[in-house]
């Protein structure tokens, strides 16, 4: 496994990029992973080395590299950041990246992401077309719009890749009435989607750095986007992808 913080320009700046690659020649398939509220921190890396693992390449894009130094807005977020983030143009950059890394296969990338990166998921499942397959873990605030233009829930009907969600039924944002919501909307426009809901579980149930980490419902639902990404992406060598199907 070969981990390494990498950049790539953006808008005239360079956005750092913690990169993950499985042991082997490649080309793998591949994920553009997005953090959580808490950046591309110890939780993110974690999982950029648990998707290696796994036998996929990944890149976590930091969403905060527009950001002054001194931003002090709630988590360094505040949702948008200090003077907004344009998400999309990130998530492109991120895949772009990917797709010229000579250890990745560009016809097999994905996007997974956590908290905030559950929402950006759902976003990037609608505006980028390089993705096959998208993984959201309770995205929050997928009916909120963050600056100017549609929330990504109004942009369902653009979904162009099969997605997985996580919920936990305990979480308040995403609640299992949005979860509700958001199948009713993915059904209504028929996109291929599966949803997950785990007792006992809120929100951040996959962050071991967390007082809300859920042993049981990480165990449930790691196989399950697995299963998942081998589906839509196929495994580390390009003949099982393709008896994937």
């Amino acid at each position: 496994m070969i981990l390494s913080w990498e950049n790539t320009k953006v808008d005239g700046s360079l956005m750092k990029l913690y990169l993950g690659l499985p042991d082997g020649q490649g080309p793998f398939p591949a994920l553009v992973v997005i953090q959580h509220q808490g950046g591309v921190d110890e939780f993110v890396q974690e999982m950029v080395k648990k998707i290696a693992g796994a036998g996929y390449a990944s890149v976590a894009p930091d969403l905060y590299h527009r950001d002054a130094p001194d931003c002090q807005e709630d988590g360094r977020s505040g949702w948008v950041g200090c003077g907004g983030l344009a998400f999309i143009t990130d998530v492109n950059a991120a895949a772009a990246f990917l797709k010229g890394h000579n250890s990745v296969d560009a016809e097999r990338l994905g996007i997974i992401g956590f908290c905030m990166g559950g929402r950006v998921s759902y976003l990037g499942a609608a505006t980028n077309s390089n993705f096959k397959a998208a993984v959201a873990y309770y995205g929050g605030n997928i009916f909120i719009p963050w600056g100017e233009g549609p929330t990504p829930f109004d942009r369902t009907a653009e979904i162009h890749c099969p997605l997985i969600g996580h919920f936990g039924e305990e979480d308040k944002n995403p609640s299992p009435e949005d979860m509700r919501k958001l199948d009713a909307e993915l059904t209504k426009h028929g996109k291929a989607h599966e949803f997950h809901s785990y007792p006992g579980a809120g929100h951040a149930f996959m962050n071991k750095w967390s007082n809300s980490y859920r042993a049981h419902a990480e165990e449930a639902s790691w196989p399950k986007t697995l299963d998942f990404l081998g589906r839509y992406l196929g495994k580390s060598a390009p003949n099982v992808a393709a008896a994937s199907g």
